[in-house]
């Protein structure tokens, strides 16, 4: 049900920057400050902050570094799911503004691993705690919070659907958003 709610609320428009992006990191291999943008803009992510402009004040040649090691990580298919994502996550930390919080980081790590990894943001986490899946705060959140996706997909297959980790972290999304009854 939030899955096609989901559909009926949101553009197919809303995404076309982020399958823009997932493209040019299946051309180069890394992202660079303009894909970061492209997802900060995506991710509705205030562009005036402290972490932003040392972001932008950070040498393009840093920033691709730390993002081709994510994507690598992320496209590691001698990893599981929830390796990869906790390796991808980690690449990034040295960059302003990836220390703390997963909603960005989580969307580098999507576009570099589209059809393996997914996005993770509040609402998700609250969708996740309507089902009675628990997911805290601690360091590796993003790992975990794979963990569980591929949880629900497997209980979902289990049922006859093939989701991707992103249909579940949209339906996730859009279950999070909603009131609890």
């Amino acid at each position: 049900m939030a899955a096609e709610l989901y559909a009926i609320e949101v553009s197919t428009a809303y995404d076309e920057v982020i399958k823009q992006v997932i493209a040019r990191v299946a051309d180069a291999g890394s992202l660079g400050k303009l894909d970061l943008g492209a997802l900060s803009a995506w991710k509705r992510l205030r562009a005036d902050t402290p972490w932003m402009a040392r972001l932008m004040s950070c040498p393009e040649q840093e920033i691709r570094q730390h993002t081709e090691r994510a994507v690598t990580a992320a496209q590691d298919e001698s990893r599981t799911v929830a390796e990869a994502a906790v390796a991808a996550r980690s690449a990034l930390t040295p960059l302003p503004g990836f220390s703390n919080g997963d909603a960005l980081a989580s969307v580098v790590c999507f576009v570099a691993a589209p059809t393996r990894l997914a996005v993770y943001d509040s609402r998700a986490h609250s969708g996740l705690q309507q089902l009675g899946l628990m997911l805290d705060n601690r360091p590796g959140r993003y790992g975990r919070y794979l963990a569980l996706v591929e949880r629900c997909r497997a209980e979902l297959a289990g049922q006859g659907y093939e989701w991707s980790a992103r249909q579940v972290d949209l339906a996730l999304y859009q279950l999070g958003g909603q009131k609890q009854r």
